[in-house]
């Protein structure tokens, strides 16, 4: 998974730009938009494409995170994030936070 700021820097992204910052296939994230709807709405341009918020990226990377990293079911990750979203949410700042210190010093080690 790419590594981003939590602050996302644009208004909307589209379906391949989602994927490209999960690494994931675009029917992918397709899917997951359709799987939970409570979590991720994505708005429509004109010509019907969906365009993702910065708080459905939010969405996309916790459910990344529990899907692909910690190996849940979609059912799980749902219950989860019913039941715990602002602990889940820290969760993956955290993560996020610590993949981003880890290319770093891997940066630096090459560097060395």
């Amino acid at each position: 998974m790419a590594t981003e700021d939590t602050k996302f820097a644009k208004t909307y992204y589209s379906v391949g730009e989602v994927a490209e910052i999960l690494g994931e296939s675009t029917s992918l994230v397709r899917f997951w938009a359709e799987r939970f709807p409570r979590y991720i709405n994505p708005a429509r341009n004109k010509k019907g494409n969906r365009l993702f918020s910065p708080d459905d990226m939010a969405n996309f990377k916790v459910i990344y995170y529990l899907v692909r990293e910690r190996g849940m079911t979609l059912d799980g990750a749902e219950k989860m994030m019913k039941d715990n979203k602002k602990g889940v949410d820290n969760t993956v700042e955290v993560v996020d936070r610590l993949k981003g210190i880890k290319e770093c010093l891997v940066e630096i080690q090459k560097k060395l």
